[in-house]
């Protein structure tokens, strides 16, 4: 098992945090890496997801949500090809620090027969894309644009 960590601190609310993090259908407009999220945000629904490493190509797959805690934490598991090959398990996890900041987290766990012939992949244009997604993230909760109410599952 192999497990990329990233965060970063946002001078938002939890609550805020969460509604653009759970507020698919904007992701284009603002997400440069997770550039496609469908479907609902409840436990064991499955996810249409598409995300574009920087210089990788995009990858699409279906994963199913695991938690989705309102304003604490979204996460989901996924397999590329066939399960037990390439998995994945992705966190979204956001921690009340007062003071109307938090620090986002978002990391994954990969397992599977193919986890060591990608690492260095995973471990670079991956790690690059959680962090130009954090920085996008944390952009958008700071800015005067306030998303509209999304699911609370």
């Amino acid at each position: 098992m192999k497990e990329l960590h990233t965060e970063i601190e946002i001078n938002a609310t939890p609550e805020r945090v969460w509604r653009v993090l759970t507020s698919f259908a904007a992701y284009p407009d603002w997400n440069p890496f997770v550039i496609r999220a469908e479907g609902e945000g409840r436990v064991g629904a499955r996810l249409r997801v598409s995300i574009k490493p920087p210089g990788e190509t995009t990858m699409s797959f279906r994963p199913r949500v695991l938690v989705a805690d309102p304003d604490r934490e979204f996460r989901w598991k996924g397999s590329l090809w066939i399960p037990g090959l390439f998995d994945g398990e992705h966190a979204f996890v956001i921690e009340g620090l007062g003071n109307g900041r938090v620090r986002f987290i978002q990391s994954e766990r990969f397992q599977g027969l193919l986890v060591p012939l990608l690492w260095k992949k995973l471990n670079t244009n991956v790690r690059f894309g959680f962090e130009e997604m954090n920085r996008a993230l944390k952009s958008r909760a700071e800015s005067a644009e306030s998303p509209k109410s999304n699911w609370r599952p």
